[in-house]
C-alpha cells in the first residue's frame, strides 16, 4: 500500500480508503451484519488501509460505532473521517430522499460531540460538511469555527463533501478558494471526469487533497454491472439510466486498448488513472466484501500511468471515448 500526504496537512493516507457508508446502509445491495463489518475494517487495516470514511448519517450512526469498535485501541494508527449536517436526530429518512440539512455553528458543535462518542475518541482527523449547498459554503463563521475546532484539538483538519451526485461545482471551487479547508471530496472516475478535473486543478493552487468516490463509475468498470443487470429499490445504482449503462460497456471497451497494453484489467486501469493525478489524496471504492478490499489494495503498488497516456485518455474522454452519445446521465 502507497501512502500520501492530504492535502496542506501533515496527516498521511492510504491510496485506498475504506468508505464506510457500506456498512451502515444496504445501498448497494447487500447488507452487511455487524461482526462481518468488523471483520472487513480489520481486514483494510491489515492490507494497509489507514484511512476510514464515514459520515454521522450512514445508519443513524452504526457506521461510526462499528469503526469506533472495530479501532478502539488502535487510535493512533487510524485516520477518522467523517462528515455532518444532516439533521438525523429531528427527522426520519424514507428511502434516499435527503434529510434536512444543519450547516450551522449551533447544530456543529452538537454533531460532532455526538461522532466524538460513538467513534470514541477525543479528535476526529478530518471533519467534512456533508454535500453542502451553496448557503452553507459562503458561511465565513462556520468556516472560522471549523478553524477554532482545530485550534482546540477536536478535529485535525476540516474539509467538504459534495454530493450527493455528480456535480457541485461552484460550491466545490468556492470552498476550496475562499476557505482553509485540507480536503474536498467528489465523483470523479475515468468515465465522469467533469467537474472533477476544474476541481483537482483548484485544490493544486490552493493545496487541497481531492478524495474521490464512485471510482468504478457504480460497478461499469469493475464488471459487476452490464445491460441486463437489474437493482433493487434500496440499491442507490438504481437511477442510472439502462442507456448510460450501455454507452459506458461500450466506453470500456474501447479502453482496452490502453488496458490491455499495460496488462491490467479495467478495474485496475480504472483505479490507476485516478491515483496517476497527484492531486489526489486518497480513493474511496465500494467495497462490500473482504475479497473487493484485497482487490483494491493490490492495486496501489505505485505503477500508474505516464503523462503521454494521460494525454491520450484525455483525448478519449473529450471525444466520448469515440461511442455516439444517446444520453447526458
Amino acid at each position: 500500500m502507497k501512502y500520501r500526504r492530504l492535502g496542506k496537512s501533515d496527516i498521511k493516507v492510504s491510496e485506498i480508503g475504506f468508505g464506510a457508508w457500506t456498512i451502515g446502509l444496504n445501498w448497494w445491495g447487500k447488507k452487511i451484519e455487524d461482526e462481518e463489518a468488523i471483520r472487513m475494517l480489520k481486514r483494510a487495516y491489515d492490507l494497509g488501509i489507514n484511512f476510514y470514511d464515514t459520515g454521522d448519517i450512514y445508519g443513524k450512526g452504526k457506521s461510526e460505532k462499528l469503526i469506533g469498535i472495530a479501532f478502539k485501541d488502535m487510535r493512533n494508527e487510524i485516520v477518522y473521517s467523517t462528515k455532518w449536517g444532516y439533521d438525523m436526530y429531528n427527522a426520519e429518512q424514507i428511502g434516499h430522499n435527503e434529510l434536512p440539512q444543519k450547516h450551522n455553528i449551533e447544530y456543529l458543535q452538537y454533531a460532532l460531540s455526538q461522532s466524538l462518542d460513538r467513534l470514541q475518541t477525543d479528535y476526529i482527523d478530518v471533519y467534512s460538511l456533508h454535500n453542502p449547498k451553496m448557503q452553507a459554503v459562503t458561511d465565513k463563521d462556520l468556516f472560522k469555527s471549523l478553524d477554532s475546532l482545530v485550534t482546540d484539538g477536536k478535529i485535525k483538519s476540516h474539509g467538504v463533501a459534495l454530493g450527493p451526485a455528480i456535480g457541485w461545482k461552484e460550491e466545490g471551487l468556492h470552498a476550496i478558494s475562499e476557505h482553509n479547508i485540507t480536503s474536498l471530496q467528489t465523483v470523479f472516475n475515468i468515465l465522469e471526469q467533469d467537474p472533477g478535473n476544474a476541481l483537482i486543478e483548484a485544490g493544486r493552487e490552493k493545496n487541497v487533497g481531492i478524495m474521490t468516490r464512485v471510482p468504478d463509475a457504480s460497478g461499469v468498470l469493475t464488471g459487476k454491472v452490464n445491460e441486463k443487470t437489474t437493482f433493487d429499490k434500496n440499491d442507490h445504482r438504481s437511477v442510472r439510466k439502462r442507456e448510460w449503462i450501455s454507452e459506458a460497456l461500450k466506453k470500456v471497451e474501447n479502453m482496452k486498448t490502453i488496458s490491455d497494453k499495460k496488462g491490467w484489467d479495467i478495474t485496475e486501469l480504472a483505479i490507476k488513472f485516478i491515483l496517476s493525478h497527484e492531486q489526489i489524496s486518497v480513493i474511496l471504492p465500494t467495497m462490500i466484501s473482504v475479497e473487493e478490499i484485497e482487490k483494491f489494495s493490490q492495486i496501489s503498488d505505485g505503477k500508474y500511468l505516464d503523462a503521454q497516456e494521460m494525454k491520450d485518455i484525455s483525448e478519449m474522454y473529450n471525444n466520448n471515448f469515440y461511442v455516439e452519445t444517446s444520453v447526458t446521465n
